[in-house]
C-alpha cells in the first residue's frame, strides 16, 4: 500500500535530479527520457531481483563467479605473504575480523584483473564483447562500446579495474564519457567486497546479500543517469558516432600479462599512498576539530558534521525523521571514510534503533565507493592509466564524487518509494553467503 513514506521518497527523487540539475554544464540540456526510463530500470530491476521466485539463483551464480575470481586471487596472496594474506594463522586469535586487511584482501585483486583484460585484450575477446555492448546501450541509453563495457564492469569491479578493462579506448572517450566512467565507478562497489557487506549486514536483515548485489546493479544506470545530467554529451559527439579503433597491442600472450601486471602494480602503488594520505588528513582534520568546545554533550567530528547535514537528504529518501539523524550520520560517514566503515556502523546499531525499511534504504544508499578516499585513487588511477588527461580527470573528479553519492542516494529512494511488502516477503533465503577470511558476522 502507498504511504506517506513512499511519497517522501519520491520527493526525494524530484531533489536529487535537480541537485544534479544545479550543478549541470549546461542547463538547458536535461535528459528527460533517460531519467524516465533509468528509474523505472531501477524500479523495474528491484521488482524482478525481488518479486520472481527463483531469480536469485541468477544473482548467486553471478556472484559465485566474482568471488571465484577473488579466492584464485587470494591464493596467490597466501602463497606470498602467509598467514599475512589470510593463510592458516599460527596462533589463536582474539579478533578474527583483524585478519580482514585491506592491502591482502583487495589490492592483489587489481593485479590479477589488470593481467587478465590485457591477455583477454590481445585475444581479441574484449574488442568483440565492446562492440556488443556498444550496440546494446547505444539503442537504450546511448552510450558507446567503451563507456557500455565500463559501466557493466563496474557492476562487480573497482574504480581501477573497470577502466583498466577499456584501458585501450581512454585516450579516445569524450569528456562526458570519461565524467560518466568516473561517476559509475564511484556509483557502485566491486565484487570483491559485497561478500564483507553482506556478512555484515545479515544478522540484522534479511536477504542482506541479494540487497547487497541490487544495489550494485541499479547504482549503474542511477549513476549514468546523474553523470549525462551534470556533464551532458555535446551533440555529435560520443556515443555511435565515437571512433573506438585502438592502437593498444601485445606482442604475445606472455607480453600481454607482464604488460598488465606492470600496470597494475604502478595503479597498487598509487592507490596505497593515496588512501594513506586522506586518511590521514581526516584524522588530522578530527583532531583540529576537537579543540573546539563540545556540541550536544560530543566532540565535533567531521562525520558528525556532515551527519547533521545529511539528515534532510536522509529523510528525504523515504527514511523516518526520528531516524533520520543517525541514517544521515552513516551518510556522512560513508562519504568521509568508506562505505565499509559506514556497513559496520550499521551492522552494529541496534535494531531497536533503526526499523528494516531504514537498514534497507541505507543498504542500497551506502553501496557505492563515492567517499573522499575515492577521489584519491581515481585520481591516482587514472593517472596512471591515462597521464595526458590528468588535469581533466583532476577538473572532474570532485563533481564525479557528489554525482556518484547522490546516485546510491538515488538507488535509495527508488526503494524507498517501492511497498515495503516487497522486502518482506522476499523469496530467496536469507541466509547470507559464506564468511570470507578475516570477516565475523
Amino acid at each position: 500500500m502507498f504511504s506517506l513514506l513512499n511519497a517522501q521518497a519520491l520527493l526525494g527523487i524530484v531533489l536529487i535530479l535537480a541537485l544534479c540539475w544545479a550543478m549541470s554544464e549546461d542547463r538547458k540540456r536535461f535528459p528527460w527520457r533517460l531519467a524516465i526510463g533509468a528509474i523505472a530500470l531501477q524500479a523495474v530491476l528491484v521488482l524482478m531481483l525481488f518479486g520472481i521466485p527463483g531469480s536469485q539463483v541468477l544473482l548467486n551464480g553471478m556472484s559465485g563467479g566474482v568471488n571465484g575470481l577473488a579466492a584464485a586471487t587470494r591464493k596467490g596472496t597466501q602463497f606470498v605473504f602467509g598467514y599475512l594474506g589470510g593463510g592458516p594463522q599460527p596462533y589463536a586469535l582474539a579478533d578474527q575480523s583483524a585478519l580482514f586487511v585491506f592491502a591482502f584482501e583487495v589490492l592483489p585483486l587489481i593485479l590479477v584483473i589488470s593481467a587478465l583484460s590485457a591477455l583477454l585484450w590481445h585475444w581479441r575477446i574484449l574488442r568483440w564483447v565492446i562492440r556488443g555492448f556498444g550496440f546494446l546501450f547505444q539503442r537504450t541509453m546511448g552510450l558507446g562500446g567503451a563507456s557500455a563495457l565500463a559501466v557493466a564492469a563496474n557492476i562487480f569491479l573497482g574504480t581501477v579495474e573497470a577502466p583498466i578493462v577499456i584501458r585501450g579506448y581512454l585516450e579516445r572517450l569524450t569528456r562526458s564519457e570519461l565524467f560518466l566512467l568516473m561517476t559509475v565507478g564511484l556509483a557502485t562497489v566491486a565484487g570483491s567486497t559485497m561478500v564483507a557487506y553482506a556478512t555484515l549486514l545479515a544478522p540484522t536483515l534479511p536477504d542482506a546479500a541479494g540487497h547487497v548485489l541490487t544495489a550494485s546493479i541499479i547504482a549503474a544506470p542511477a549513476g549514468v543517469l546523474l553523470s549525462r545530467i551534470v556533464v551532458p554529451e555535446k551533440a555529435g559527439q560520443g556515443g555511435a558516432f565515437a571512433d573506438y579503433t585502438s592502437a593498444l597491442n601485445y606482442e604475445s600472450s606472455i607480453d600481454a600479462i607482464a604488460r598488465g601486471i606492470t600496470d597494475g602494480l604502478a595503479v597498487v602503488l598509487n592507490i596505497t599512498a593515496t588512501l594513506i594520505v586522506f586518511v590521514a588528513l581526516v584524522a588530522l582534520a578530527n583532531v583540529l576539530l576537537g579543540a573546539f568546545p563540545d556540541v550536544a554533550g560530543a566532540p565535533l567530528s567531521v562525520e558528525r558534521i556532515l551527519g547533521a547535514v545529511f539528515s534532510p537528504l536522509a529523510w528525504a529518501i523515504g527514511v523516518p525523521w526520528e531516524e533520520a539523524g543517525k541514517a544521515g550520520a552513516l551518510l556522512g560517514v560513508k562519504m568521509v571514510l568508506t562505505e565499509f566503515t559506514a556497513y559496520i556502523e550499521l551492522a552494529r546499531m541496534p535494531v531497536t534503533e533503526l526499523g528494516e525499511r531504514t537498514r534497507t534504504i541505507l543498504t542500497y544508499a551506502l553501496c557505492g565507493f563515492a567517499n573522499i578516499g575515492s577521489v584519491g585513487i581515481v585520481v591516482a588511477g587514472l593517472g596512471v592509466l591515462v597521464p595526458n588527461r590528468r588535469t581533466e580527470v583532476l577538473d572532474l573528479v570532485w563533481r564525479a564524487l557528489m554525482a556518484g553519492f547522490l546516485a546510491t542516494c538515488l538507488s535509495g529512494a527508488v526503494v524507498g518509494a517501492l511497498p515495503e511488502a516487497l522486502f518482506r516477503s522476499t523469496p530467496a533465503a536469507s541466509a547470507g553467503p559464506a564468511t570470507p577470511a578475516g570477516v565475523v558476522p
